[in-house]
C-alpha cells in the first residue's frame, strides 16, 4: 500500500470541507489555491456554478506591479490578493462569503489573504 502525499491529504481534507461549505447567491464562497509559486482567490457562486470574481498573483498587470520582487509567493504578495479580491467583489456588490481554505491550513499565506480580505470589507 502506497504511502499518500502531502498533495493527496490536502485534497482529502478539501473534499471533507467542501462537502459543508457551499456558496450561494446571496453569499458566494471565497475560494483559495496556494501553489508553490502563485496564490489564486475566486469567489464562486455554487448555485449557478459561475465565478463571480477572481484574482490571483500570476495575473500580468499584478506580476508588473511587484516585479521587483523575487518571487510572488509571500505573504504580502498574499495579503494584497485579499485586497484586490475584496475590492473587486464590492464592485459586483458582494459583501458576505463563506470561506473556503481549499484544504490548507489556515496559517501563514492563507490567514494572510483572509484578513486583507476581511479588513478591506468582506464579511465572513
Amino acid at each position: 500500500m502506497a504511502k499518500k502525499t502531502r498533495a493527496d491529504m490536502r485534497k482529502i481534507r478539501h473534499l471533507r470541507v467542501r462537502k459543508k461549505v457551499y456558496g450561494t447567491s446571496e453569499r458566494p464562497r471565497l475560494a483559495i489555491f496556494r501553489s508553490n509559486r502563485y496564490i489564486y482567490a475566486q469567489i464562486i457562486d455554487d448555485d449557478r456554478g459561475l465565478t463571480l470574481v477572481s484574482a490571483s498573483s500570476l495575473e500580468k498587470g499584478f506580476r508588473e506591479k511587484y516585479s521587483d520582487k523575487k518571487s510572488l509567493k509571500n505573504k504580502d504578495i498574499a495579503a494584497e490578493i485579499g485586497k484586490l479580491i475584496a475590492e473587486r467583489a464590492k464592485e459586483k456588490g458582494i459583501t458576505k462569503v463563506v470561506f473556503d481554505r481549499g484544504g490548507f491550513k489556515y496559517h501563514g499565506k492563507i490567514k494572510a489573504l483572509a484578513d486583507a480580505a476581511r479588513e478591506a470589507g468582506l464579511e465572513f
